[in-house]
């Protein structure tokens, strides 16, 4: 059993890296990686939240959030405004260069999603991503 859990923790780790590098490699046309281009897709659901609130939605630290988006800004993907009620916050918008390149970014995920998928059936798509939430939530428990 012990060496299960290792083989599990090896995989999932395997599986991350490998899809990590290849969304790196293609976004990279638009200077997007895979540690960016979640930022966008958060907005295009909830534009004009905080950068707090889209770090805590995304799970990343504050100082990670603020770099990642300030690129974003210089690549000319977001705008940022500071909150009437809060002048201490900003809210993020995203912009039309963003919008327009969102469903390139999406197009390139589902594919990365088929290519990863393509021998498993519906069934075993199903129980994969229930499993892997089941060990998500029971992660979570811990206390980092």
């Amino acid at each position: 059993m012990k060496e299960d859990i290792m083989h599990l923790l090896k995989l999932n780790n395997k599986i991350f890296r490998t899809a990590q590098g290849y969304l790196d490699k293609v976004l990279k046309e638009y200077e997007l990686s895979s540690g960016s281009y979640p930022y966008l897709l958060i907005l295009r659901e909830n534009e004009g939240i905080s950068q707090n609130k889209i770090s805590k939605e995304l799970g990343y630290d504050k100082a990670m959030s603020a770099r990642t988006i300030i690129k974003l800004i210089k690549l000319g993907y977001l705008d940022r405004k500071e909150d009437e009620n809060d002048s201490r916050a900003y809210k993020l918008f995203l912009t039309d260069k963003a919008k327009d390149t969102i469903p390139k970014v999406l197009n390139e995920i589902h594919g990365l999603v088929h290519l990863i998928t393509m021998d498993l059936s519906e069934q075993e798509k199903h129980i994969t991503i229930d499993s892997l939430s089941k060990v998500l939530n029971n992660i979570k428990r811990l206390e980092l």
